[in-house]
């Protein structure tokens, strides 16, 4: 999926773990609403804006999907619909919309509020929201209660997408179909409502009476706070002003929690497939990263065991592939093509190409980790005079975005949260054309690929196309694939669920999952 603003390294402790950090605070709070703390910046609210791990986590909160995944399942179930099924050879998708949902304002959820829902995101094709996930969308059908998705190629994912929070369904007398929503309230049909905002700073969320689909059981009441960088997440939790921190503790912190005795903390890990990738600027012709010798050197000179080890604190796993481990079809062709730090075949390569060194180059990066990452980034680079990086830092989320669409950068750190379980959410949205990085990069050869792996179902059958598509990307370079890391939360003993936050790749932040228990006497 998504994009992420600044990320955080985790710690390794197993899953549900309990693991102590002795400078972390336990603070009894017994009323009042469970505070929530991170750095996952919030693009936008409304869900044609936003395609970034920040804004998913709410829309999945205060929005349906006509399907959604249980915690830890591979395969989406209805939601907003009473069922889906596909009704031809792959490129037919049909639903039907329950008949018992309203919206938050009382309006009721349709198949026409989830034509519209899909159709504003094609119109208003947001730089920064979700429209490339549904770049094989040709239109959207109503009759009745049944909305009809039309395909332009055979799509055995097509279920998938639907159920990520690409596809909440939003009131079309609320949502314009030509535009983002200005008002600062959002109507929506899920779990919560949104009952305060205050961009940038908070959320408050309220149980939703009116409720009805996959979700199980209600909520408390929730409030998430956001904060610039991990630093401030880690003020926050000593000060006892929030009681989980999700995505916000700093790596000197998670790098030690391991040996940890403090009762007063406890930590939810979990596995996950979250990447980390140098996005390289392929055009047009006068960018010094449009040969592709150029970019191979880069290739050859990052070293991704320094990156783990002294940025990271051994917190992250070294990534040579464009599908991490643990998702079908992981290969490991930058491992293969590539020698690790090796200056001599860097040069060597740039010498043959005819490109005269030191390139120059724009490294774009947040701030926090993401800058000590950046800068040992440059020093990896620039080693023997093969580069000359200037670093530019942008601190705010969405202008980091918008400085990366503008061709700004002539590289960029990106962090990477899979859309659902899969190695499909690695490959279109990354190096297929019309891809989220904005990086002028396209392949023929690589879309069609894509497109093999789905005509199948069979999940066997599409391992290969997988494959021969990271051998692509390797020769092609793109992208660098850097690190891997864990899911990760810590919370107070009194908090109880938190382990659903991290359950799984699915993209659903289950914030009703949370509840408190009370400390004893």
């Amino acid at each position: 999926m998504k994009r992420r603003s600044l990320g955080i390294a985790v710690g390794a402790c197993a899953l549900l773990a309990a693991c102590g950090y002795p400078f972390l605070s336990f603070a009894t709070q017994e009323e009042g609403p469970i505070v929530v703390g991170t750095a996952n910046s919030l693009t936008h609210l409304d869900p044609a804006g936003g395609y970034d791990s920040g804004s998913w986590a709410l829309y999945s909160n205060i929005y349906q999907s006509l399907l959604t995944f249980d915690p830890g399942a591979t395969v989406p179930r209805p939601d907003a619909a009473e069922s889906c099924e596909f009704t031809g050879p792959l490129t037919t998708y049909r639903c039907r919309v329950r008949g018992d949902l309203t919206f938050s304002n009382g309006h009721p959820v349709t198949a026409e509020a989830v034509k519209h829902s899909f159709d504003r995101i094609l119109a208003i094709r947001d730089p920064l929201g979700p429209s490339p996930l549904f770049a094989n969308l040709r239109s959207v059908e109503a009759s009745g209660p049944f909305v009809t998705f039309h395909l332009t190629t055979p799509d055995a994912t097509w279920p998938f997408k639907i159920a990520t929070p690409a596809g909440s369904i939003v009131d079309p007398a609320e949502f314009p179909r030509d535009g983002l929503r200005t008002r600062q309230t959002f109507p929506g049909s899920g779990p919560y409502v949104l009952s305060s905002y205050e961009k940038g700073a908070r959320i408050a969320l309220a149980p939703n009476p009116a409720y009805r689909g996959a979700v199980p059981k209600e909520g408390k009441p929730v409030e998430i706070r956001y904060y610039p960088t991990s630093q401030e997440v880690e003020k926050a939790w000593n000060a006892r002003e929030i009681d989980v921190a999700h995505a916000g503790l700093t790596v000197a912190t998670l790098a030690t929690v391991e040996n940890g005795k403090d009762p007063d903390v406890r930590f939810a890990i979990g596995e996950s497939t979250v990447t980390r990738y140098l996005a390289l600027n392929t055009g047009p012709s006068n960018r010094p990263l449009a040969s592709v010798a150029a970019r191979r050197a880069i290739a050859a000179l990052v070293n991704r065991g320094r990156l783990a080890e002294k940025v990271f604190k051994d917190t992250v796993s070294p990534l040579y592939s464009l599908v991490p481990r643990g998702v079908t079809g992981h290969s490991t062709d930058f491992y293969d093509v590539y020698p690790e730090s090796d200056l001599q075949w860097a040069a060597r390569h740039l010498r043959d190409a005819g490109i005269s060194t030191p390139v120059r180059i724009k490294l774009g990066h947040q701030a926090g980790s993401a800058a000590v990452e950046a800068n040992e980034l440059k020093r990896q680079l620039e080693k023997n005079e093969i580069f000359r990086v200037e670093l530019v830092e942008e601190p705010d989320w969405v202008k980091y975005q918008e400085r990366q669409k503008s061709g700004e950068f002539d590289a960029y750190v990106l962090q990477w949260n899979p859309d659902f379980p899969g190695p499909d959410t690695f490959v279109q949205p990354l190096v297929g054309s019309g891809n989220t990085l904005h990086n002028s990069y396209s392949s023929a050869k690589i879309d069609a690929a894509i497109e093999a792996t789905r005509r199948s179902v069979d999940r066997n059958k599409r391992i290969e196309p997988f494959r021969s598509i990271q051998r692509m990307v390797a020769q092609d370079a793109p992208l660098i694939p850097l690190w891997q890391k864990k899911n990760y939360v810590a919370i107070r003993p009194t908090i109880t669920g938190s382990h659903y936050l991290v359950a799984d790749d699915s993209g659903v932040w289950r914030l009703w999952e949370l509840g408190r228990q009370r400390s004893a006497d």
